[in-house]
């Protein structure tokens, strides 16, 4: 490890390929660190300890002359820098836009309504004539899959869209209805 202190002298005075040498010399520790730093996170976190170890090393090396007095200085300051990261990592999907922390619904699977039930059908279609109004798109889908019974493929053929399109539509219309159905039963 005395290389590593060496190879920081050289970094501090400006030596280009200083910092190319530094990482194969720590690397395999900085991984020991992610490793370490990510068993204390909640369970379901999507970061991994190589791509916290890159960035960690972006954001080390990356700049225009990083200064470290020795080895320990260079590894507190890897800690640091995989502290922010996954501090950063856990307010993005805290973000709306990523769940907000809410628990997904599999929309595949999801029931809006029964059909032999004419109260929860009323319902739906009643829904259907609002999301029609917003979405006449989405609510043609919804026609075509639930009252007709066509399939993704057979729907997409129909409104001439592709079958990707119309399963993002359908998982989007059947969160909508199930969202403005439930919002009456309340």
């Amino acid at each position: 490890m005395k290389d590593v202190t060496h190879i920081l002298r050289a970094i501090e005075d400006g030596d280009p390929k200083a910092a190319n040498e530094l990482l194969p010399l720590v690397y395999v520790e900085l991984r020991k660190l992610a490793a370490y730093k990510m068993a204390h996170c909640a369970a379901g976190h999507t970061l991994q300890p190589t791509a916290l170890v890159h960035e960690v090393w972006l954001r080390l090396a990356g700049g225009d002359n990083p200064t470290f007095e020795n080895r320990a200085h260079f590894f507190a300051a890897a800690a640091e820098a995989m502290r922010h990261i996954l501090i950063e990592n856990a307010r993005r999907k805290l973000t709306r836009r990523h769940g907000g922390g809410l628990t997904p619904v599999d929309v595949e699977n999801l029931e809006i309504a029964m059909p032999a039930a004419e109260d929860h059908l009323l319902a739906v279609s009643e829904a259907l004539d609002q999301l029609a109004a917003r979405s006449p798109v989405e609510a043609q889908v919804v026609k075509l899959r639930f009252f007709v019974g066509m399939t993704a493929a057979e729907s997409a053929e129909v409104l001439g869209l592709s079958e990707r399109t119309v399963k993002q539509y359908w998982a989007y219309a059947r969160t909508w209805l199930y969202r403005e159905i439930q919002s009456k039963k309340a």
